[in-house]
């Protein structure tokens, strides 16, 4: 049952009424209407009422509510049935269809649109490019075939001309790899005759308004449809410019070539340029109103203009001796074939498109046995049942496809009615309803229908009129109770006398005329005709009149009937869906205002009437209105019953269902079948939804807390693990860690450096104090080695290296000792030339040997004065430099008789190497450090250095 929707819209189930009386159906229609909500059910049947506007009710969101939900589990809707029929395909590999009926504007192609994008919506989630493109095929098919199909009526702003079948064939994965389309009668009068205030097929009008200027002046046509014959009647929209863009487009992603579309358009071009050709009677033979249509024509068609005036006014016959002559036309025999060859071209031009799009879609190739079962659903989009002022051939074709569809329709449900009832052991009550077979006799029986009495009266050799073929209906079907006539019925003066008849239908009466129904029924296309586009060089053109190469002399098989060929082809379409699941869209038209507030009760009622509705809604509460499996009726009604909740200890799913039903107290309002329960009464299962929805709001209060608690558990397990996890990934890190310290220190003892090479591993974050600490140990065990007397050396040196540390990234205790450094290029590139020439100078005059040390320095008196100096250290004597203007001044020389020079050596080292770093590199000591450095320098000159293995340890530790 249908769910989500409160008692102010109405019973959302026509099923669930609480009188079937068709006042409390039209009610609640009406309700729902007013309401908004444009679909009901009958069960598994959606009656859909046109609302003559947009609704937002076919997002995506409304997509993904339906997508895969049962039909009662969300209010009605096309998408439910939608999926109800994939389902059923998908599912249980059966093959549906979904059948849309209604009459003219009742909105049966907006429907099908509809379901078409629902189901190639729910398809193909992986994105397959192959499946992809079988679905923008079938959705592009129904915008070109609305196009060349569908006109402005009196009724309908964009109505079906055409009934329309398309089989979707869905592999074993449920995605679509193909189809196939059937067109039933489409209305070729339009092409030349429209009723005032209609129009033609759009495709002329979007051709002329969308077109543009290069295109209309190859094709030799003006933007105005009022120029032309066929299409003056009619008004241009806004829409067609836009429709014509959109049209193209389709046609390119079906896979049109661009001369095919081409050809489709000159073939439009030809049909106006026929109807507004002329013919005049020079008194014995007539003659075309002016030659350069003609030569259009021809250039169109690419055929000869001189072939193309003899077949519109002259008709070739072979007698019986073999021998060709022509027979003129007369003015009106030249008219008639003009229509009938302008009807002729646009016919086949829709068959073709059909064909083609058909070749495009249709699954090639396809292997039972590789890729499993090729399963189908089909959608039948029809026209609908037709009471116009003026009925005649096409209207009475299209009310004998209903009658037929009635018929399908009345049968399918009531044998699948009785079927599940006989399935689930249940007496079936017997239903009477209007079985519109005798009808459907009356049209089609053989040697005495309406079609037999019609195909006899077009074989029939000699002047067989219309009247003629009125006073045999009315012979032959005098006695028939759902026939009659003037003739039959003199007194009935709303028919006229050799001119109408009528057939009472099951929708209701109709009074057709019978004027041009012989010439409607047989194929009066001269073969001239066929002949000359049999011949066109346009390929296009050729393929669509295969039967144009006989010829004049060949004898042929007289062609069926217009009239036989539909009954032929509406039986081999019911037979079709006679195999498959049927579901049904029963569409209602609201008002002839096309208005969406306005509800006109009679014109509703009387399409509910020849619907079928109400027999529909009895046949589904004949018994029981309602009927569920025991575990789905179970899965929802059983938070009602303390002894089922949350779950039953029962031996069956039937036992606990009989327990509900039993605490609620309406046993003597079901049955029990083998597998469902059925309910009777519409008012038992309310008493069930009542209860249920009082119970829901505390179920879900009671599911949200457990839940709530759940996942609170939930993840405090997740963090005691967590934590369990990092604890002991702590811990081994730890371990590893102490491990590698094992392993590097094993033999440090044996060392000669006590392990001072040995790099320490990278401690854990736990464990960064205490590795320092640890460091300081391992240095304080090898520092007691060295002397007590060594200690206050060692205490100046850490403390020059303590105040020095972070000052710069280099600062040179990690340097190399490169003694000579102003002669170093790269630590002195702009010096090192003058200080070499300096330094040669001096060598040559006071003979020293080596140089021991040279650089920057800088020179601090007691004031705290301090001036840039240059300091030269040789074997003999000690140098201070003027390092200003680069020419390395001598200020003051020293001898060095009786200093160490090994030692002098490493405190230099120690000192003025700090010093030229900073300087070297354009770069001073901040003033208020300058001081303390100078201080803690000759602490370190004064104090005797450690030996060379010792000084780097002490540096890093």
């Amino acid at each position: 049952m249908a769910e989500l929707e409160g008692l102010e819209f109405g019973k959302s189930d026509f099923v669930l009424l609480d009188e079937v009386t068709m006042e409390q159906f039209m009610e609640n229609l009406k309700l729902r209407f007013e309401k908004g909500r444009i679909y009901t059910f009958i069960g598994e049947v959606v009656v859909s009422v046109n609302p003559y506007r947009e609704m937002d009710i076919y997002g995506k969101e409304t997509i993904d509510a339906y997508r895969g939900r049962e039909l009662y589990e969300n209010p009605p809707h096309l998408y439910a049935v939608s999926d109800a029929a994939y389902k059923a395909m998908k599912r249980r590999a059966k093959d549906t269809c979904i059948v849309i009926s209604g009459e003219s504007g009742a909105g049966k192609t907006e429907a099908s649109k509809y379901i078409m994008q629902y189901i190639a919506a729910i398809t193909n989630p992986t994105q397959r490019a192959e499946v992809e493109s079988v679905k923008n095929v079938l959705l592009k098919s129904n915008c070109v075939l609305e196009a060349f199909g569908n006109a402005k009526t009196n009724r309908n702003d964009n109505s079906s001309r055409f009934g329309k079948y398309m089989d979707i064939n869905f592999n074993f994965n449920g995605d679509p790899t193909g189809g196939h389309i059937n067109n039933y009668l489409l209305e070729k009068s339009r092409v030349v005759h429209q009723q005032d205030g209609e129009r033609n097929f759009h495709s002329f009008y979007q051709l002329l308004r969308g077109g543009s200027n290069e295109m209309l002046e190859s094709f030799h046509l003006q933007s105005d449809p009022a120029v032309y014959t066929y299409t003056r009647e009619g008004a241009t929209t806004n829409n067609d410019r836009t429709s014509h863009k959109a049209v193209m487009s389709a046609l390119n992603v079906i896979g049109f070539s661009e001369e095919e579309i081409n050809s489709i358009y000159q073939i439009l071009a030809t049909i106006l340029l026929l109807g507004n050709m002329q013919f005049e009677c020079d008194g014995e033979s007539v003659q075309i109103v002016g030659l350069e249509a003609v030569n259009h024509i021809s250039e169109l068609t690419a055929t000869d203009p001189e072939s193309v005036s003899k077949s519109l006014l002259y008709r070739t016959v072979a007698t019986g001796g073999g021998e060709v002559i022509e027979k003129g036309h007369s003015e009106q025999d030249a008219c008639f074939g003009r229509d009938a060859f302008a009807k002729a071209l646009y016919e086949r031009l829709f068959g073709w498109i059909v064909s083609r799009i058909n070749t495009v879609i249709e699954v090639k190739d396809y292997n039972p046995m590789l890729h499993g079962k090729n399963t189908v659903i089909g959608v039948l989009d029809i026209y609908g049942f037709e009471i116009f002022d003026n009925n005649s051939f096409e209207q009475f074709c299209i009310n004998y496809c209903n009658e037929k569809l009635q018929q399908l329709f009345i049968e399918l449900i009531l044998r699948q009615e009785q079927g599940e009832y006989q399935r689930e052991g249940i007496t079936w009550q017997h239903i009477d309803y209007f079985n519109n077979q005798i009808i459907v006799d009356l049209v089609e029986q053989p040697h005495k229908g309406i079609i037999s009495i019609l195909d006899e009266a077009c074989l029939t050799v000699g002047n067989v009129t219309d009247t003629v073929c009125l006073d045999s209906m009315d012979t032959k079907l005098a006695q028939h109770p759902h026939y009659t006539s003037r003739k039959l019925s003199p007194t009935d003066k709303t028919m006229d006398f050799q001119k109408h008849f009528r057939i009472r239908h099951y929708a209701g009466d109709v009074t057709y005329s019978v004027e041009g129904f012989l010439d409607k029924n047989k194929d009066m296309l001269f073969q001239d005709f066929k002949r000359l586009m049999y011949n066109s060089a346009n390929p296009v053109l050729k393929e669509m009149w295969p039967d144009g190469h006989l010829s004049i002399t060949e004898v042929t098989k007289r062609p069926l009937t217009a009239a036989t060929l539909f009954k032929n082809s509406i039986v081999a379409l019911v037979d079709k869906l006679a195999c498959k699941e049927p579901y049904y869209v029963r569409c209602i038209k609201p008002n002839e205002m096309k208005s969406p507030v306005l509800f006109d009760d009679a014109r509703c009622q009387h399409q509910v009437a020849y619907l079928g509705l109400m027999e529909n809604v009895m046949v589904r509460r004949a018994g029981f209105a309602y009927r569920q499996p025991y575990s789905r009726f179970l899965q929802r009604y059983k938070m009602t019953c303390e002894y089922t909740w949350p779950q039953h200890l029962m031996a069956s799913d039937r036992e606990a269902v009989e327990t509900i039903v039993t605490q609620h107290g309406f046993q003597d309002d079901v049955a029990y079948g083998h597998t469902k329960l059925f309910v009777r009464t519409p008012r038992s299962l309310f008493t069930l939804e009542q209860e249920r929805a009082a119970l829901i709001p505390i179920l879900v209060l009671f599911l949200q807390k457990v839940w709530r608690g759940a996942l609170a558990r939930m993840r405090c397990r997740r963090m005691r693990a967590i934590y369990a996890i990092m604890g002991c990934y702590k811990r081994y890190k730890v371990k590893a860690h102490f491990w590698e310290v094992e392993r590097r220190f094993a033999n440090v003892r044996t060392m000669a450096d006590y392990g001072k090479s040995v790099d320490w591993p990278t401690p854990p974050a736990a464990l960064s104090q205490f590795h320092n600490i640890t460091v300081m140990w391992w240095a304080r065990q090898i520092v007691k080695n060295i002397p007590p007397s060594d200690m206050p050396e060692v205490r100046s040196k850490v403390a020059a290296l303590t105040a020095l540390s972070g000052e710069r990234k280099d600062w040179g205790v990690s340097r190399p000792w490169e003694r000579d450094y102003l002669a170093n290029v790269r630590d002195c590139p702009q010096t090192s030339s003058s200080f070499t020439r300096v330094s040669k100078e001096l060598r040559n005059k006071d003979e020293y040997s080596q140089v021991l040390f040279s650089g920057f320095c800088r020179k601090v008196n007691r004031f705290n004065k301090s001036t840039d100096r240059g300091l030269l250290v040789t074997d003999k004597y000690v140098y201070k430099l003027e390092p200003k203007k680069q020419n390395f001044l001598v200020l003051k020389r020293l001898p060095l008789d009786g200093v160490n020079l090994t030692n002098a050596s490493q405190t230099l080292h120690l000192t003025f190497t700090l010093r030229a770093s900073f300087r070297g590199g354009s770069c001073f000591f901040p003033s208020d450090k300058q001081t303390h450095l100078s201080k803690l320098c000759r602490g370190v000159s004064a104090a005797r250095t450690f030996p060379a293995d010792q000084q780097s340890f002490l540096r890093r530790a």
